[in-house]
């Protein structure tokens, strides 16, 4: 029977980890252990060490580049249990200006054992596989987005306008048709023409791929369930799901809006209360679709076409949504609120109605 506990802080980068113990009772001795090859073989050593019989290891280390491999080993191996921390939530002195790897370590030993780190949600890896292919549909969009800014600005230079929509087929013609007269500028103006094509061919394969993936995604009902609501189609509601997962894990929807950093700040004191701008401490990807989808409740509330078949209880909060979001709206903009305050309103109404679609159609409802 394990009867104590010792706490593990790991600071991992790509060549090596360091690794600081702190003995289970506060105030106990906290000390740096040493610094390891990053591999399965070294840490599995030093964790064989530092574990005596009788006591579990309790382990963290931050979210970064590295992954969850640890975080998975190490939960699979008796007596021990880890944890993946948010960095951003790592308490930190203001008159602290000294961070190495060994301090950091040493921190976050001390850190677990008083129970102030914030662990983070950790997707299984077949979850993990479909972010990274939906987050690289989304740099795909940055690129894109960067190719049209240099063409633009090129035109700008050379006082080319257009006066239709832009990024239409139409004005695709129009790019195309274009000629100069250095040749530098021909050979530059091709390879920006180019260069605008190879990414929006990639942007198509990863929607259809993303299209493919998804219908056999564990998931797939939940990005069935959301396009029922106005401004999600299947891949913004592929997007939220692979960014914040299942939201049944959500006990209430102000979880979920604190996770999605839709709530608001707030500095009191006292008797005054001052409530100011979005925290935006959570997932900004995630974030990112709730304004956009936020955005198509500025318009009327006219009832939407919808192409999934959809539970009825589902179909019964979409509507909802529609008309009070769309009020909502109105009634801010009404008394003067400026726009992108509004919607931030309404993106953070609107994430209560994404987690209760979530509830409705969960699958043993269905």
């Amino acid at each position: 029977m394990l009867e104590a506990t010792t706490y593990v802080g790991l600071d991992t980068d790509k060549t090596g980890i360091d690794v600081a113990v702190a003995e289970g009772v506060i105030g106990g001795e906290v000390r740096w252990h040493g610094r390891i090859a990053n591999t399965p073989e070294a840490l599995a050593k030093v964790l064989g060490k530092v574990q005596k019989p009788g006591v579990r290891l309790e382990v963290c280390y931050e979210a970064g580049p590295c992954g969850y491999g640890i975080y998975r080993r190490l939960n699979g191996r008796a007596g021990v249990a880890c944890q993946v921390v948010a960095p951003s939530m790592v308490p930190r002195r203001p008159g602290d200006r000294v961070k190495t790897n060994r301090r950091d370590a040493v921190k976050l030993a001390k850190l677990h054992r008083a129970g102030e780190l914030t662990a983070v949600w950790v997707p299984d890896p077949a979850h993990e596989a479909m972010r990274d292919l939906v987050r690289a549909r989304g740099q795909t969009m940055a690129d894109l987005t960067r190719h049209r800014q240099r063409i633009t600005s090129f035109l700008l230079r050379c006082e080319v306008g257009y006066a239709g929509a832009a990024w239409t087929k139409k004005h695709r013609a129009f790019l195309a048709g274009l000629s100069f007269a250095h040749p530098a500028q021909r050979l530059m103006w091709s390879e920006l023409l180019s260069a605008l094509d190879q990414a929006a061919a990639r942007r198509a394969r990863l929607d259809q791929l993303i299209g493919e993936q998804v219908a056999g995604w564990s998931l797939a009902w939940l990005v069935e369930a959301w396009q029922a609501l106005r401004g999600f189609g299947r891949l913004n509601a592929a997007i939220l799901a692979v960014e914040i997962g299942d939201p049944r894990r959500f006990q209430s929807p102000p979880q979920l809006m604190g996770y999605l950093g839709l709530g608001v700040s707030e500095d009191s004191t006292g008797e005054k209360r001052r409530q100011g701008r979005l925290t935006k401490t959570g997932n900004g990807r995630a974030r990112k679709v709730m304004i956009e989808a936020a955005w198509t409740y500025a318009r009327q509330a006219k009832p939407i076409e919808r192409t999934g078949d959809h539970a009825p209880a589902v179909v019964a909060i979409a509507d909802k949504a529609r008309h009070r979001l769309s009020q909502r709206y109105r009634k801010l903009r009404a008394r003067g609120k400026p726009a992108p305050l509004a919607i931030a309103a309404v993106a953070r109404e609107l994430s209560g109605f994404v987690w209760a679609v979530a509830k409705a159609a969960e699958p043993d409802k269905a």
